[in-house]
């Protein structure tokens, strides 16, 4: 028995740059086995199984993984993912279930925006900020002006602040530095920003040495940015830049409400381009 897929770069309005992702389609009868398998068969940073929606009125059930593990909710493959069923079912609205719950994505020249299914919050952690230098092979210098935090909204990421693009380029994890701060920490994957919000994300330790395009953690960003002022009441809009040092521009949208100082709606959008389309056995 062979499966339908296709790849997008996403993230990117042109080939070979962004996000890699893999969709596979009719993936009602597969396993988590089988899944894990065919995402790593891929060994992208995601691969997304399309499914019958459990609601008719929805337009799929999606289940994503890692090369190691399901995750519950992504934000590339929400976007690469729903440009696709938009393409070939001529949708303007799409609405996804996932692991972390609903999440509706509209689609508008040429370029999706989902609405996060989580709302974002800190999650506690105490955070050696000389462990997390070593840890990214930084000086103590380089951080700031943003305190180190954690945050979760399905997934959770370390958030680290870092003044200049110079230290951003010659941040890279060190063992054991690294996993011993990610076991303090709760979490496995890590966020680097610049006051300009260009980005970095390692997790190595979920099998992506790095990723070119983070959604979900662009969109929990959010809660970080909120607990430093800086989302003021109203919408906030940014744009996002990510996986320069990989070779792979990406370019993410950002858009924030905050209300009475709190959030209450994170938006995350950006445009994906086919790469390749075939079958692929099932394990």
């Amino acid at each position: 028995m062979m499966l339908r897929f296709h790849t997008y770069d996403v993230f990117t309005d042109r080939a070979f740059a962004g996000n890699p992702l893999a969709i596979v389609e009719g993936a009602d009868g597969l396993s988590d086995t089988q899944m894990q398998t065919i995402a790593r068969e891929f060994n992208l940073s995601e691969t997304i199984f399309v499914q019958t929606p459990d609601d008719p009125a929805h337009t799929a059930k999606v289940r994503i993984f890692f090369p190691t593990a399901e995750i519950p909710f992504a934000g590339h493959p929400t976007i690469g993912c729903a440009l696709h069923l938009a393409k070939t079912h001529q949708l303007t609205q799409v609405t996804l279930e996932e692991a972390a719950g609903l999440v509706p994505v509209v689609i508008r020249d040429g370029a999706a925006q989902f609405t996060a299914p989580v709302i974002p919050c800190a999650y506690d952690a105490q955070i050696d900020l000389s462990l997390l230098a070593n840890a990214l092979d930084l000086n103590g210098d380089d951080l700031g002006p943003h305190t180190a935090g954690v945050h979760e909204g399905g997934p959770r990421f370390l958030y680290v602040p870092v003044k200049t693009d110079i230290a951003l380029a010659r941040a890279r994890p060190i063992e054991p530095q690294w996993s011993a701060l990610m076991a303090a920490c709760d979490v496995d994957s890590a966020y680097l920003y610049t006051p300009a919000f260009n980005a970095r994300m390692f997790s190595p330790t979920a099998g992506i040495p790095e990723d070119p395009a983070t959604g979900s953690a662009s969109a929990i960003l959010a809660s970080q940015l909120l607990g430093h002022s800086a989302l003021p009441d109203g919408t906030t809009r940014l744009s996002l830049t990510q996986g320069v040092q990989m070779g792979r521009p990406s370019r993410i949208s950002f858009e924030a409400d905050v209300a009475n100082g709190a959030l209450t709606a994170v938006r995350i959008g950006g445009t994906a381009v086919p790469i390749s389309s075939g079958t692929i056995a099932v394990p």
